[in-house]
């Protein structure tokens, strides 16, 4: 392959996935200016840095490991939501790069971290360092040997915790908040919606997942039960939307328009998952539906909050 194929530092980077992150950090912003009242331009901007590099490294480190490892060299399902890039397996030479572009991310998230400290108050500095470190475990250890969370059916708890309530507390403490009910009482939903993105991607890969030895939750109960995880994980989503909004947010009317795309694109989703969900290739467009549910959440969450912030 002539060096104008491989891919460039966005690609290597996955940035496309980058959503998973703005969301949780948008959200955790506009919450704690809701609640506080104040708004940091530059802690919001040190704290964006951090959270992006940090997704960064992780997206690099698990693809250097579950190739390392295996897992996706085997897999025959691979698809633009699962299964990893590929960079890899055609062009092996990208993997001391590879490794530079995680260690930088993470770098470079370290730096606006300690940014961030100095336009926060000295109380958040435990907090905020406590959050890099935990993130910093996360984005090596999903995947790498000696912990593999993903091996050990931890997996789903880290990405929930990491794109849930991490990512939602590091936006508030960059606005010099922490755990005002607004902001605990929104902590699960970015998770959760990551969270459905990773299961339906261990159901399209459990023969891969399970032939490198990478047991997830789906690959310890299996594709049948599966389904009624991922249902179960978009259901308990809906109903912490219905509580922020009509029970903890002061009109918080307008966030349950982000309600929308479940009411339109979960049902097809789901019928599909529910009757193929053994069938690998069929469930890729079931992946399609269930990221495009994703992407308009969390666009309409991050609206919703916009509006009661520009009418409060």
């Amino acid at each position: 392959m002539m060096a104008a194929d491989r891919p460039g530092l966005f690609a290597l980077m996955r940035a496309p996935f980058f959503s998973s992150i703005f969301a949780p950090l948008l959200a955790g912003t506009l919450l704690a200016v809701l609640a506080r009242g104040d708004f940091s331009l530059a802690g919001f901007a040190a704290m964006l840095v951090m959270g992006v590099g940090l997704h960064a490294a992780t997206n690099v480190y698990n693809d250097i490991f579950d190739t390392l490892q295996g897992t996706d060299r085997i897999n025959l399902h691979r698809n633009d939501f699962s299964g990893g890039s590929g960079f890899l397996i055609a062009h092996p030479e990208l993997l001391p790069r590879m490794y530079r572009v995680a260690r930088n991310s993470l770098l470079v998230a370290a730096v606006a971290a300690v940014t961030l400290m100095f336009v926060t108050e000295r109380r958040f500095w435990p907090w905020l360092i406590g959050l890099y470190l935990l993130s910093a475990f996360f984005s090596k250890y999903y995947t790498a040997a000696p912990v593999k969370l993903a091996s050990r059916g931890l997996g789903e708890i880290s990405v929930w915790f990491a794109f849930g309530p991490m990512a939602i507390l590091v936006a508030a403490v960059s606005q010099n908040t922490l755990f005002h009910p607004y902001v605990v009482a929104a902590m699960p939903i970015t998770g959760l919606s990551t969270s459905s993105i990773l299961w339906m991607g261990q159901m399209i890969d459990l023969q891969a997942d399970s032939s490198a030895g990478k047991r997830g939750m789906v690959a310890r109960i299996g594709s049948r039960h599966g389904r009624w995880g991922f249902l179960l994980i978009h259901l308990l989503l809906i109903a912490n939307i219905v509580v922020l909004g009509l029970w903890v947010l002061p009109h918080g009317w307008p966030i349950l328009t982000a309600l929308i795309p479940y009411l339109l694109l979960l049902p097809r989703t789901w019928k599909t998952v529910n009757r193929f969900h053994d069938q690998p290739d069929r469930l890729k467009a079931a992946a399609a539906g269930n990221v495009q549910i994703h992407l308009l959440m969390s666009t309409l969450l991050v609206l919703g909050l916009g509006t009661m912030l520009l009418f409060k």
